[in-house]
């Protein structure tokens, strides 16, 4: 898979009028694309556990009960990570001899247990978390960057991250980290698994300087040309190595793009930390398909390529593609898809219906000091800055005349009691099966950061830094 964090409005197969994006677009084109794609939280963590584990964010514990509806993720005080009786997609593919590798963001959990190379991957180059920072490092360190379980160095330091131009190579190092992969896998004539998860579009958003100052859309769009480029660059290796017809490849996004990174970016609500469409939907590029779907089929989809059953012991929340993959006229079944916020139900979709029982943008406190985050799109009573409840009367959307979700269909319609018969009857089911999972992101601790500085062989697992020196190696570990 190619992960990015990228937005409906991105690529020009899609509408972008710059088009920039002709590596991706020329994908869509020769491949699928499917319209109705989504992610599985608004929120970078909770998404990738999704992805790798075919489970709902709730179900994988990859969720907070601290607040109500809060989303969580991994930031390097974070005591947890992903549990170690979920079972993730490289696991299960090495029972077929596969070789798995993740280059880019983890954002799974930054202690040692959590890390890629102990749920699977064999090889890792990337960041346990995002580029935040620069920190200061007598109080906070600034994020690791790893080969396999060695710290090469941090992100700002070694790895240079210019936040005033937006210049840094680290895309060019992933995207060579991922062609020696593919090639050496190749030569070797091993079926390979790559997780390539770039996070240029984040913020801080950098590109290269090949890259800086070439788009119409600014450093933004800097960086998605220079993400289109290096997927062209893999595709065109596959091809190279005669593998491409082997290979299934896919790109999508972990959440829709975020408003700090790309405001203004297509036609949907643009926070990407709650459950309306610009945050939960996402390209897909694999002839278009109208079939709903979401990343942890893509997990299901895998195994079925791979010829591996998935696991009998757990409730799984991802179907099986592969039918609509090799017949593109084909859909699935209409089964409902469940999106939430933290720990609650916040909307749930069934064919082009959507139904919100909870509706909640930002609170009044961060709209009011000039974070807005539906510029000039707000709409009374659906973005909402109080937790607004509308379990006993849900805000239903069609989504074919109403993409956007800015005009809930009338209460008193046949149309809205018709579909709520069969919303209803989901959301009991769902609610009656549903098991969560342990909430792995209830608890921050400044003592999990990781202090140890590169070379350090007891790297990430100093209890504390000491206060004359915070670099210095000798503390008790």
């Amino acid at each position: 898979p190619l992960l990015f964090q990228m937005g409906w409005g991105d690529l020009g197969v899609l509408g972008q009028p710059s088009k920039e994006t002709p590596n991706l677009d020329a994908m869509a084109a020769q491949g699928m694309l499917f319209t109705n794609f989504y992610t599985a939280n608004p929120l970078c963590s909770p998404s990738r556990a999704a992805l790798l584990t075919g489970r709902l964010p709730v179900r994988n514990g990859f969720y907070t009960t601290n607040a109500h509806a809060r989303n969580a993720y991994t930031p390097q005080e974070i005591v947890g990570g992903i549990s170690k009786d979920e079972i993730l997609l490289p696991q299960l593919l090495k029972k077929q001899g596969y070789v798995s590798k993740i280059v880019g963001k983890w954002h799974l959990g930054h202690r040692p247990q959590y890390l890629p190379l102990e749920h699977g991957f064999d090889e890792w180059f990337g960041s346990p978390n995002c580029h935040f920072g620069p920190y200061n490092n007598s109080v906070r360190p600034n994020i690791p960057v790893y080969n396999n379980s060695e710290m090469l160095g941090r992100y700002f330091e070694e790895f240079q991250i210019n936040v005033k131009t937006g210049e840094s190579n680290l895309t060019q190092l992933y995207l060579q980290e991922g062609l020696d992969f593919i090639l050496r896998q190749a030569e070797a004539k091993q079926p390979f698994f790559l997780y390539w998860a770039a996070d240029a579009t984040h913020a801080h958003v950098y590109a290269s300087k090949p890259f800086l100052g070439k788009s119409q859309r600014g450093l933004y769009g800097d960086a998605v040309m220079e993400l289109d480029y290096s997927v062209g660059q893999l595709l065109s290796l596959l091809q190279k190595l005669g593998i491409d017809k082997n290979t299934f490849v896919f790109f999508t996004s972990d959440n829709g793009a975020a408003l700090i990174s790309a405001p203004h970016q297509g036609p949907f609500y643009q926070y990407a930390d709650s459950a309306f469409s610009q945050c939960l939907r996402e390209a897909l590029s694999l002839t278009v398909s109208l079939q709903v779907a979401n990343v942890m089929d893509l997990f299901t989809t895998s195994l079925a390529l791979a010829g591996i059953s998935a696991p009998a012991d757990r409730i799984l929340d991802g179907l099986d593609l592969t039918p609509v993959l090799l017949n593109s006229s084909k859909e699935l079944e209409n089964r409902p898809v469940f999106y939430y916020r933290g720990n609650e139900l916040m909307a749930v979709r069934i064919g082009q219906y959507k139904a919100h029982y909870w509706t909640w943008i930002n609170s009044w406190d961060e709209f009011k000091s000039g974070v807005n985050f539906c510029p000039g799109e707000e709409v009374p009573g659906v973005t909402t800055h109080d937790q607004t409840e509308h379990s006993l009367q849900p805000l239903v959307f069609h989504l074919g005349r109403d993409p956007g979700e800015k005009y809930p269909l009338s209460v008193l319609s046949d149309e809205y009691q018709k579909v709520l018969v069969g919303f209803s009857t989901a959301v009991q089911q769902h609610k009656k099966d549903l098991v969560p999972g342990v909430p792995q992101l209830n608890m921050c601790d400044l003592a999990v950061m990781n202090w140890a500085p590169a070379g350090c062989e007891k790297l990430g697992k100093c209890l504390k830094p000491p206060e004359s020196n915070p670099w210095k190696c000798d503390w008790p570990h």
